[in-house]
């Protein structure tokens, strides 16, 4: 028996569905019926290669897909430079909604009249593709080509495309809705009814979406670091572009990487957090288990996206992890120093092994274990424990940690519940691993945690080394202690790994009978 084609399975699916449609039919509406198909589709018949679907992309689809359905009517996307954001978000979601509904209205700004033009003039490409022609006649363009700027459909449809700082008034995205509808007379309303009837009769159908503002990386990348650009363009937003709608309904869409924490999408997440839908794709994700993955490994593999990062710390975070961390404020601004395996201390030189742990206060803490070698210079890290996981889970593997080190000597905070972490990893320690040379030091902390981090923070940059690459090989401490800022108004941020970090340096500067500190055996 012959193998089928893919044309003989789809003319199967056709009769199954309904055996006197049209296969142009079918198509056309299987093409209205998902983003997804559509792009895939249109991607083939505008650059005759496949468009290959990740799962970041499939995230996009369905976002965008609640936006037309009326789920969601503010909307932020952050992802990195180059993941295919503009192609799904702009080129083709803007040309499928015309074919959705040809009335359409559509502002789309971007930071350069360059690239919005570039963008209008790819849409209008598509919506003259034979394909798309062939399949939505009604979408079709006026004769006139118009300007790259702004251009119309023959049903009405508009799209104004210019930059964030170019004249945008005198134009409204999107149509008055049903519920201002609502607010007319009753001679306006009968006679409404009445047209919607008659317009039925011929096959008019109202959609409810009507267009949108769309704006695709409102701010330039090397102008992230500009207080003045983040100003102007944060200003434009509120003065003239939330306003650019002709429905409060009308739905508004912003996609940009990340480039600065009071960016426009940080401006809006901090002002307006119950309003705005945020789908923030880092380019490294963790998987099933909990280790580093790639989110697109077609793009880039986990091993490049280290490489990047290494070249650049500041820059990855910012606008491929999409999390901004200011270089003003931050309490470790200069960075850690790091070492090299071969300049590991060994033998006599590495005889004080010690561990600083710091116990999980409440629910919202993190346990942070830390194994070093201390030496008269310096501190080289050798461990790290950063987890919110229950005590349960964090006792074994701190035993573990501590037996693996050869540590032997460890000071566990006994703050609010943690001597009987103490007394529980001690048990471990004995039983379980038979290890009598770590010797479990439990203390009190009543000093000002802030204070100490604060005071110490120079020292610990000058004095402790990590291993090289452990930005990777512990990336949630990594980003605790990098984003940790001066600022102590900001009661949020989580200090765990700074004061961790901070006891480190004060067991090896000697002053474990400080005040503030109660020892107990």
């Amino acid at each position: 028996m012959a193998k089928k084609t893919i044309a003989d399975l789809q003319e199967e699916a056709r009769k199954k569905i309904n055996p006197e449609i049209d296969p142009k039919e079918l198509l056309r509406l299987e093409l209205l019926s998902s983003l997804e198909k559509y792009t895939k589709a249109m991607f083939k018949a505008q650059y005759h290669r496949s468009f290959v679907v990740n799962k970041h992309h499939k995230q996009i689809f369905e976002a965008l897909q609640d936006v037309v359905d009326g789920k969601c009517k503010r909307l932020i996307i952050n992802m990195p430079p180059r993941y295919s954001k503009t192609e799904i978000a702009i080129k083709m979601f803007i040309s499928w909604c015309f074919a959705l509904n040809p009335v359409c209205r559509f502002l789309h700004l971007s930071y350069s009249d360059l690239l919005v033009n570039d963008n209008s003039a790819t849409i209008r490409g598509i919506m003259m593709e034979p394909l798309y022609k062939t399949l939505f006649p009604n979408s079709a363009l006026e004769k006139e080509k118009g300007s790259s700027t702004r251009w119309k459909t023959t049903r009405g449809g508009e799209l104004y495309a210019v930059s964030t700082q170019g004249q945008v008034t005198g134009f409204g995205a999107g149509h008055v809705d049903q519920e201002e509808i609502d607010e007319m007379s009753y001679e306006d309303l009968t006679f409404d009814a009445d047209l919607n009837e008659l317009l039925g009769l011929i096959g008019a159908k109202e959609n409810i979406f009507n267009g949108a503002v769309l704006i695709d990386d409102p701010m330039k990348p090397e102008d992230g670091e500009s207080d003045v650009v983040r100003e102007r363009i944060n200003t434009r937003f509120e003065s003239t572009i939330r306003n650019r709608v002709n429905s409060r309904n009308t739905p508004i869409i912003i996609i940009m990487q990340r480039l600065h924490e009071q960016d426009l999408c940080g401006y809006l997440m901090e002002k307006e957090p119950e309003e705005w839908r945020v789908l923030s794709l880092p380019a490294i994700i963790q998987d099933e288990d909990g280790n580093d993955a790639p989110l697109w490994p077609m793009k880039h593999t986990l091993q490049e996206l280290y490489k990047m990062r290494e070249v650049n710390a500041m820059i990855f975070d910012t606008q491929y992890m999409q999390d901004p961390k200011p270089k003003e404020g931050l309490m470790y601004a200069e960075g850690f120093k790091t070492y090299k395996p071969e300049q590991l201390p060994i033998g006599k030189e590495a005889q004080r092994k010690w561990n600083y742990t710091d116990t999980a206060d409440t629910g919202a803490d993190k346990l942070c274990s830390i194994c070093f070698i201390d030496t008269p210079e310096f501190v080289y890290v050798t461990d790290v424990i950063f987890t919110d996981e229950p005590m349960e889970v964090t006792e074994k593997s701190n035993a573990e940690m501590l037996t693996v080190n050869g540590t032997v000597r460890a000071r566990i905070e006994s703050n609010n519940g943690g001597r009987g972490y103490a007394r529980s990893v001690k048990r471990i320690i004995r039983t379980k691993h038979k290890n009598f040379k770590c010797a479990i030091e439990m203390f009190t902390q009543s000093g000002n945690k802030f204070s100490r981090i604060m005071n110490n923070s120079a020292n610990v940059m000058c004095d402790i080394l990590f291993p090289e690459g452990w930005e990777r090989r512990w990336p949630k401490f990594y980003n605790a202690l990098t984003s940790y800022r001066k600022d102590n108004r900001r009661r949020s941020q989580h200090d765990d790994a700074p004061d961790c970090i901070t006891g480190v340096y004060e067991m090896h500067a000697g002053r474990d009978n400080r005040k503030g500190i109660r020892l107990r055996n």
